[in-house]
This record gives C-alpha cells, sequence and structure tokens, in this order.
C-alpha cells in the first residue's frame, strides 16, 4: 500500500505492538545499521524456551567484526512461529524493519500465505535471494503491548519513569492495598 509513497527510498515499519524503551530509540539504533550496511536490518531479540514458538526467527550467523560485532547477524532465512524443536536460534523477529524498496516486487510475486494474506515474512525471504538483510539485537527493554498484561506493564514502567507522573504515581502504588485487588483462585 505504500509502495508509491516510498519511491526508491529505503523506509521504517514499526508494528504498533511492540513498545521500545531505549535510551537512544531503536529505530535511530536501527538507521545507524542501517547507514553502515546499506542492507535491509530486522529488530531481534533473544526468546528463550517454548515461547520462541510465537515469533518469526532468525536462521543467522554472527558478524564478529565491525562496530556492531556480537549485536549483528547476517541472516540466511527466516522462519515463522517454529515450533522449539524446529527453531533455527532464539533470535526472534521484532516488530521494527528497515527495508530497502526491493522489498515491493518480492511481495508482489509472493503467493498469499497465512490467512490468505501476504506475508512480510514471505516477501523478506524472497528478499533474502536478491540482496542481504541483517538482524540486529537493539539496547533497550521491549514491552508486548499486544496482550493486555503486557499493555498494562508498559503503561505503569512509562508512568512511573514521567517526570510529572512518576512521583505522584510511585505514591499511589505504595499505598494501594494490592491484597484487595487480587482475584482469589
Amino acid at each position: 500500500m505504500a509502495k508509491e509513497l516510498v519511491g526508491d527510498e529505503p523506509f521504517a515499519v514499526l508494528l504498533a505492538d511492540d513498545i521500545i524503551d531505549a535510551e537512544v530509540p531503536c529505530l535511530k539504533q536501527m538507521v545507524d545499521v542501517f547507514n553502515t550496511t546499506q542492507c535491509s536490518v530486522i529488530a531481534t531479540q533473544v526468546v528463550e524456551g517454548k515461547a520462541i514458538s510465537a515469533y518469526g526467527v532468525l536462521d543467522a550467523k554472527p558478524v564478529t567484526t565491525g562496530p556492531y560485532a556480537g549485536k549483528l547477524f547476517e541472516i540466511h532465512d527466516l522462519v515463522e512461529k517454529p515450533k522449539l524443536e524446529d527453531a533455527p536460534s532464539d533470535l526472534a523477529i521484532i516488530g521494527r524493519y528497515i527495508l530497502t524498496p526491493t522489498i515491493f516486487e518480492t511481495l508482489e510475486n509472493i503467493p498469499t500465505g497465512s490467512g490468505g494474506e501476504i506475508q512480510l515474512t514471505d516477501g523478506m525471504r524472497a528478499l533474502l535471494k536478491k540482496e542481504k538483510i541483517y538482524g540486529f539485537t537493539f539496547e533497550g527493554k521491549r514491552h508486548d503491548a499486544g496482550d493486555k498484561l503486557g499493555f498494562l506493564k508498559a503503561t505503569v514502567e512509562f508512568a512511573l519513569k514521567n517526570p510529572e507522573l512518576g512521583p505522584g504515581f510511585a505514591q499511589y502504588l505504595r499505598e494501594l492495598n494490592v491484597e484487595e485487588f487480587a482475584v482469589k483462585e
């Protein structure tokens, strides 16, 4: 849908259910990586155990030299929501991407996937046949606002960090009798 607006420029995709709290914004970190590599970049983080099955997962090799050694991974393949035993790594795709405009031609030439929709992961797999893609382990804390508890945790943490709201909200939380509200089992 954004092809005409993007034109021949690299662009960012941000999925709204991933909220990242970082001193240097995650997207800024990724732009710096893109400017160094001139390749598409996907945000990634380690997800251990069975939870990996809820994510797209990277099959990637670490980059061992340069300014991003240890944080940058050259992607060989992407696997959408694998079983734990089938996951190629513990590197999960997080909802931040910087993509080259070549992604549009790959998306135009792939069949619809899950749910009868064109899947970005399938497009990126096709893009790998034309150009490199890197995974980048960003600095910061990711909140999964895609579920109610994750959304609430993010809201509380951001409120506590806010200079105007934080002190009063922290006092409220200290005074709150949480046992009074807890659901009895």
